[in-house]
């Protein structure tokens, strides 16, 4: 025999035993707690979530939040009064360097972690959800999943240039253990939960 076929078989005299896979049915949280559970996390990470009956409810907060004379961007039709500038007509990525607040639509919630998940498409501009001082989040109720496990299935057959999960605004606690909201990104996120569920898949399409 060769060293090679020595070696494999070496090997395949000594495969450790079989385990089952552990259970993950502690990891499990209902359909119909997945808005509590989502809601208690996001606000424990520094988050903030609003249930709003629409769109119009959704301008008029972010309106009476942070008042006049601020660059709001946002790529849904939606909300084209409300913004200052359109994302489609910049000149230069380095024009979002001033942006008060962005405002985008995510596929899905995750209770478990209060992420929102959100692709390229989405953004317009990868850099968007990062640079903004406040960022906004629009999901329905229905698209909000209870684990990560329910995450990945949700993306694992979808296709996407560039996605990311985003829980809650930045922040850090490395410098003596003190939490820092807003050290590297947003000093802000907001989550607008749509209850009007007749467009409520969180599908990626």
């Amino acid at each position: 025999m060769s060293s090679r076929e020595n070696i494999l078989a070496a090997v395949k005299a000594n495969q450790p035993d079989s385990t089952a896979l552990p259970d993950l049915s502690v990891f499990e949280i209902t359909a119909q707690g997945s808005l509590q559970k989502f809601a208690e996390v996001l606000t424990t990470i520094g988050g903030k979530i609003v249930n709003v009956s629409g769109y119009d409810e959704i301008a008029r907060i972010i309106n009476s939040q942070y008042g006049t004379g601020i660059k709001i961007v946002s790529p849904l039709k939606e909300l084209n009064e409300l913004r200052t500038e359109n994302l489609e007509n910049l000149a230069s990525i380095h024009d979002l360097h001033d942006v008060d607040v962005a405002i985008l639509k995510a596929h899905f919630g995750v209770a478990e972690n209060g992420a929102v998940w959100i692709t390229e498409n989405e953004m317009v501009h990868r850099v968007l959800p990062f640079v903004t001082q406040h960022l906004a989040v629009v999901i329905y109720a229905a698209a909000i999943v209870p684990t990560m496990h329910h995450a990945y299935d949700e993306i694992s057959s979808a296709t996407y240039g560039f996605g990311t999960f985003i829980a809650g605004p930045s922040k850090t606690a490395d410098i003596e253990q003190s939490l820092v909201i807003g050290a590297h990104g947003p000093r802000s996120m907001t989550v607008f939960v749509l209850n009007d569920n007749s467009d409520a898949s969180g599908a990626i399409k």
